[in-house]
Formats: C-alpha cells, structure tokens, sequence
C-alpha cells in the first residue's frame, strides 16, 4: 500500500503562525516577570538573568520561523 504525504500550505501556515503567537505570549511573559523583579528593592540577579536568557531564547526561536 502507498501513502502520499499531502501538505496543506494554508493549514502549516495557520499552525506556523499559532506557534509564533504561542512564543510571543512567553515571550510578552517573561518581559512581565523581569519588569516585576527588577522593579523589587532587592532584585534576584540569578533569577533576571535566567529569565533574559529564557527570553532571548524565545526571540531567537521566532526569528528563526520566519
């Protein structure tokens, strides 16, 4: 038995850009956590920085979808 793989451009696109919009909302995400630790009298340093690193992450990640 032979199965063709049929690709549906409109469909992958569709899910292509739910997965960018999902990276954004993290991304939007983690911008939030950062601002409210950073504005904290007494940030976590380890914690922001993990958080940026998390963010950049994301933006390389999206950058790479398009």
């Amino acid at each position: 038995m032979i199965y063709l793989q049929i690709h549906h451009p409109r469909k992958e696109n569709v899910m292509e850009n739910s997965h960018i919009s999902a990276l954004s909302a993290k991304h939007a995400g983690l911008e939030a956590r950062i601002k409210a630790e950073s504005s904290r009298p007494m940030p976590d340093a380890i914690l922001v920085a993990s958080l940026k690193k998390q963010k950049l992450r994301l933006k390389e990640e999206m950058t790479a979808q398009h």
